[in-house]
């Protein structure tokens, strides 16, 4: 493939990133899905495997432990979260809406794709595309919470260039930039008239980094560390009213947030040959982000939303079994508290903590080629929301879950 193929091969996939749906499959709006080969094994040792290019994300440094040569990684991931919720005693007046709003979720298709090459013998260039944060949202217009929320949306596309170098036999170090490209469209009722259906949308572009080592403990065992920075946004875009005075009340508008840094620390060992183990401990800074405060370019509040999120600990434990020289089993589960609480949780957002079971499956199809696909389903508890509506409370709780299917296929030139 020429230079010139790869860079439009590279530039479709990030559009394709840009006009897709996301959803979030991990605590908060995190998708916890990147690499395809990660998601039979609930995305474990993410810092310490070398299984393809996808490491150019999780870990920069752990392209040292790749084989020599370029390599092209393309997945796709087939997300379907469930959001349903039952009324256990809102007082929301029916004038402004009745009923459930039915299911919030549905399908969300994220596609990655990651590529390395080789500079010198110790010297390693990686670049990912993808999508590393994201929401969707929608409930059924005339819903009971139309006040609180209708649409809510959250695209992101984040590509990533990144070098890997290896210091010596035990020790790799790795760091890259990331340039991300944030859009959120948030929409609700405020009422007959006047007003109407209000939607927010709004961009911006910010920029982050991230580092990594990988340490060769001995022959059978690495360890894998990787730190993520925070990236902060100013978004600007405008407000649309639909009511009769639209005119009057459209307009610019301006949003600052902060989505949050993370640290990874995982292990990776090989045991008899057959057996692969890992496991993964990675912690997110959701503190940062507080409320979502929609400002006016006079400088006038337009709306709040209190979130007042806390860090995040995510446990995750996996392992591979080679059932033969060409096939892999894959396992993994994962513990992903949620950032969100009890007080602010809204229903624009009805996150509660998941374990991930999941299952996988690689196929070597020939020396260069190589098919993986992952299952994982998200139990998800029961999540509770006391929104303030228009007029009264929304009060109730969301019965939730969720399903990803992961395909990927990588390529080694």
């Amino acid at each position: 493939m020429s230079r010139l193929n790869q860079r439009v091969s590279l530039m479709a996939v990030a559009l394709a990133l840009s006009s897709l749906s996301t959803t979030a499959s991990a605590g908060g709006f995190g998708i916890g899905t990147q690499g395809g080969s990660g998601t039979g094994n609930a995305f474990a040792g993410g810092a310490a495997g070398a299984e393809d290019a996808s490491v150019a994300w999780s870990n920069p440094a752990a392209m040292m432990a790749l084989p020599e040569g370029r390599e092209l990684t393309v997945a796709g991931h087939f997300i379907i979260p469930s959001f349903k919720f039952t009324d256990t005693g809102s007082t929301v007046p029916g004038v402004l809406g009745t009923g459930n709003g039915g299911d919030g979720g549905g399908l969300a298709v994220v596609p990655a794709v990651f590529s390395k090459r080789d500079l010198t013998p110790n010297l390693r260039f990686g670049l990912a595309i993808n999508s590393p944060f994201g929401l969707s949202t929608d409930y059924a217009p005339g819903w009971q919470g139309q006040t609180v929320a209708l649409e809510s949306s959250i695209k992101t596309i984040n590509i990533n260039p990144s070098l890997g170098y290896k210091v010596n036999d035990s020790l790799s170090i790795g760091g890259g930039v990331s340039v991300q490209k944030i859009d959120a469209k948030l929409s609700r009722f405020t009422g007959a008239g006047a007003s109407g259906n209000v939607t927010l949308a709004a961009d911006d572009i910010g920029y982050g980094f991230n580092f990594g080592l990988l340490m060769q403990m001995t022959p059978s065992t690495r360890i894998g560390f990787a730190y993520r920075s925070s990236i902060d946004y100013k978004l600007e875009g405008t407000a649309i009213f639909t009511g009769t005075s639209a005119a009057a009340l459209n307009g610019n508008v301006n949003a600052k947030l902060k989505v949050p840094d993370s640290t990874s620390l995982s292990v990776f060992s090989t045991m008899g040959g057959r057996v692969e183990v890992m496991a993964d401990l990675t912690y997110t800074g959701w503190s940062s982000v507080k409320s979502l405060d929609v400002y006016r370019a006079s400088g006038t509040l337009l709306s709040s939303d209190p979130y007042n999120w806390k860090d995040t600990l995510r446990i995750s434990v996996g392992g591979n079994y080679k059932l033969d020289p060409n096939t892999k089993l894959r396992f993994g589960l994962a513990l992903d508290p949620t950032p969100s609480n009890d007080l602010n949780r809204t229903a624009r957002l009805p996150d509660q903590d998941r374990t991930w079971l999941a299952f996988g499956v690689q196929y070597k199809m020939s020396q260069s080629g190589t098919l993986d696909v992952g299952y994982a389903h998200e139990f998800v508890k029961d999540a509770t929301v006391n929104n303030a509506a228009a007029a009264g409370r929304l009060i109730g709780t969301y019965n939730n879950k969720a399903d990803i299917l992961s395909v990927q296929y990588s390529h080694r030139f």
